[in-house]
């Protein structure tokens, strides 16, 4: 018989893992794909940006990135495919109007974990 240890309490092989399992799994394959996408996730995409006249920071025109610019911005586009490419249909159409990978990320989270002040009713805290 096959031994099923490795399944938690309430697991089964007839179900698949539950998203936050599925989120884990995502985290790990950002990682080994680049910390820089990862931190697209984190910490949102890179916007490059120039001095204004007037010292403030301003959009950079497009026509005007440099090559690393360049690189920059896809990591937003790669974390955005591989959050993507992990999503059933139903988590695919949840986030598929999300901007950025983080805000991708963020609805994941707080759809399948809760917001901060859920996740401290569960804990008591």
């Amino acid at each position: 018989m096959a031994s099923t240890e490795f399944l938690g309490e309430g697991a089964s092989l007839a179900r698949p893992l539950p998203l936050m399992g599925l989120l884990i799994c995502t985290v790990i394959f950002l990682k080994a794909s680049g910390l820089d996408i990862l931190d697209a996730v984190e910490n949102g995409p890179y916007v490059p940006r120039l001095a204004g006249t007037d010292g403030s920071l301003i959009k950079k025109p497009r026509s005007d990135w440099s090559d690393d610019d360049k690189k920059r911005v896809d990591y937003n586009a790669k974390a955005k495919n591989i959050i993507t490419s992990a999503l059933s249909a139903d988590e695919f159409f949840r986030v598929s109007n999300c901007k950025t990978a983080k805000e991708m990320w963020d609805t994941l989270q707080e759809t399948h974990e809760g917001t901060t002040d859920i996740k401290r009713a569960r804990t008591g805290a």
